[in-house]
């Protein structure tokens, strides 16, 4: 009885996409966060940050290798007390000269074991559960997957905004944060090891040889390429978000400066409610809200307002940056908007990264795609800090808003090749 209870999917599902979302969410925006309060310049914050997506754009080339070399139950385990080991480095170095180097290291031993986690968790997933299980599921691992934005963005940073007013020790403040991630991902991997299921499926296949894995990886990598339309697939994926995928690196540090230099002033608790919290609870609800619209709709009549609902929000943070409001209530409603129009128009990119990917390798084409996704918000991140103390917080965001320019001019090329029925729920 005990057995078939720890084997119920409602012991893992949630808590294995809450462990996957939580470090991606630690890498791409408390690090910003962190790296701020403790005297980074927005340059170095976002080309250091940026680079940190580089796992999971290249993580398609090595997701062959989690299929030949043990069970994905074991990958999924081993990357958790690596992410442990990870957050731990974190908080231990980040009090000390070389802070900067040191916790760096330990965030690339992060980003790496968590983009192999993801690999191991979403092959886990179809493996450990039933056909219709998990149709079942797939709305609760992802509302545990944004679950894990809300609490990273919102619920950490506030604490260790709380920590900073508290002590007035920002290093120990963050310190402290990251040895308690350390301990729940610690926690999170013993509780993994003793409730995952054993899947007859789940097998190491150390019958097939390197080489043979490898060819065959090619043959689908080179398959990717000869897709129809391969031109304007890639000039989608890498220019939809190019004005988010700047902003998203300076939206934080555009909060916490002083209002002296161009920000406004906020601390890291009011950070982590207004955007961590409501903003990611904003950003949920437009996606939910893309998901009903599409389905009624199909994907074709509703890809160019996404694409401008995602990118004309933007001039909020113009708006903002000019005005430099001081109520708290005003500034977080904009940042609800600008989140709730990210979240209504990032369905459609995520429509499209299915859509590129039918056919015969489903699965390899859809993690080439999501690969070409990170790297379209690499590439823009790594200069944004830079351009932004160049120009100027004000500057910047106008740049951000015709940086969306293309992103548009994409939505309107793909809208021609679309099949009017994609995407409609048929009854």
């Amino acid at each position: 009885m005990n057995e078939k209870r720890q084997k119920s999917p409602w012991y893992w599902v949630p808590s294995l996409y809450f462990s996957e979302g939580l470090p991606y969410v630690a890498v791409m925006t408390i690090a910003v966060i962190m790296y701020k309060r403790m005297g980074l310049g927005n340059a170095e914050i976002a080309l250091y940050t940026s680079w940190l997506y580089l796992p999971w754009v290249i993580k398609p080339l090595w997701s062959p290798f989690v299929d030949l070399a043990k069970t994905k139950r074991w990958w999924i385990v081993t990357m958790q007390s690596f992410i442990a080991v990870g957050f731990a480095g974190i908080a231990f170095f980040i009090p000390t000269d070389y802070y900067l180097q040191l916790t760096l290291a330990f965030f690339w031993l992060l980003a790496f074991s968590s983009a192999t986690h993801d690999i191991a968790a979403d092959g886990f997933y179809m493996l450990g559960l039933k056909e219709g299980e998990q149709s079942f599921f797939v709305g609760i691992r992802n509302t545990f997957y944004r679950l894990a934005m809300i609490f990273g963005q919102g619920v950490l940073v506030a604490f260790a905004g709380f920590m900073e007013n508290r002590d007035g020790n920002i290093p120990l403040a963050w310190s402290i944060t990251f040895f308690l991630l350390a301990g729940m991902f610690l926690a999170m991997s013993l509780y993994h090891k003793a409730v995952l299921p054993k899947p007859a499926e789940d097998i190491s296949h150390g019958e097939l040889s390197p080489g043979k894995l490898l060819r065959d990886f090619w043959t689908t990598f080179v398959s990717f390429f000869t897709k129809n339309d391969i031109g304007l697939i890639l000039f989608f994926l890498l220019t939809y978000r190019l004005g988010e995928a700047q902003l998203l690196k300076l939206s934080s540090p555009f909060m916490l400066d002083p209002v002296s230099a161009g920000g406004l002033g906020l601390d890291t608790a009011t950070v982590g409610l207004a955007y961590g919290t409501l903003g990611v609870a904003a950003l949920l609800a437009g996606g939910i809200l893309g998901g009903v619209v599409i389905s009624r709709d199909g994907f074709r009549k509703w890809i160019i307002p996404m694409a401008i609902f995602l990118n004309v929000t933007d001039l909020f943070y113009v708006y903002l940056s000019v005005v430099q409001p001081e109520s708290i209530i005003f500034i977080t409603s904009c940042i609800v908007l600008e989140q709730l129009g990210y979240g209504f128009g990032f369905t459609a990119y995520t429509l499209f990264l299915i859509k590129i990917a039918d056919g015969e390798f489903k699965t390899a084409h859809y993690a080439i795609g999501t690969g070409f996704m990170a790297l379209g918000m690499m590439l823009p991140g790594m200069i944004a800090g830079w351009l932004q103390e160049m120009m100027g917080y004000t500057t910047f965001f106008w740049w951000v808003c015709i940086c969306t320019l293309p992103g548009i001019f994409a939505a309107v090329l793909v809208r021609k090749t679309i099949n009017p029925e994609f995407g409609k729920n048929k009854k």
